[in-house]
């Protein structure tokens, strides 16, 4: 019974809730934008669009938001448990998890502030208009805004997994000797990113977020800068 009467055991717990609330909130995502946006674009999927927008996308929507809301509360709870325990700041394995966890915030920030709320106007036009009403007009501006936010999460999500595995699983990675000249270039590329989400163009064809070949590309590529800047400015 030691899981659920000693300290390590609860962390475990805490870590399983991550595991388990991230599979569900990442596996919608995905499923969002390398099945559901591209199926749209064909000529059945068009056809069926607004049945899967009234009838699908709310229930999908759901799991997608909350499960976004239990991995980015479990990850901080089990962030601010380390700094309890004494995991230092300055750290390596704490600098590589408050990497992935930045992009995560923003991540959980894009699903609640930007992709719930825009999506809940393009369900509510379907819904006019399957009910012989006009579509709003702002709808096709707001689902491609968060169109736009959904991939950038998507991009996100590949550096964001990068690190934080690396944080338990590649100690040859080595971060936390110049936290400072790191964190500001990693985060000026970060926030580039979400800004391009936030006030960019507002279309999803927006290149190179415009494919899921595209989005995948750019989440290895940011990957990739992010941990060369790591090695470089801890070297």
């Amino acid at each position: 019974m030691d899981i659920v009467t000693g300290l390590e055991g609860w962390q475990f717990i805490l870590r399983w809730i991550h595991f388990l609330a991230g599979v569900t909130w990442i596996g919608v995502l995905y499923y969002f934008n390398f099945i559901q946006t591209p199926y749209f674009g064909t000529e059945l999927g068009g056809q069926a669009r607004s049945a899967v927008v009234r009838g699908l996308l709310p229930n999908a929507l759901w799991w997608f938001r909350w499960g976004a809301v239990f991995t980015f509360l479990s990850g901080w709870i089990i962030v601010f448990t380390h700094l309890h325990n004494g995991v230092g700041l300055d750290s390596p394995y704490m600098t590589k998890i408050l990497t992935g966890g930045v992009m995560g915030t923003l991540m959980w920030f894009n699903v609640w502030f930007v992709i719930w709320p825009a999506q809940q106007v393009v369900i509510a036009s379907a819904e006019k208009v399957a009910g012989g009403g006009e579509a709003i007009p702002e709808a096709a501006a707001r689902g491609a805004r968060a169109g736009l936010a959904s991939r950038t999460n998507t991009l996100f999500s590949i550096p964001m997994l990068f690190f934080m595995g690396a944080a338990s699983h590649f100690s040859p990675f080595h971060l936390g000797s110049n936290d400072t000249a790191y964190w500001i270039v990693a985060g000026i590329l970060i926030l580039l990113v979400e800004v391009n989400a936030l006030i960019g163009p507002g279309l999803a064809t927006q290149k190179p977020l415009g494919s899921v070949s595209g989005t995948i590309h750019a989440g290895v590529i940011l990957t990739i800068v992010l941990y060369v800047i790591g090695v470089l400015m801890n070297s």
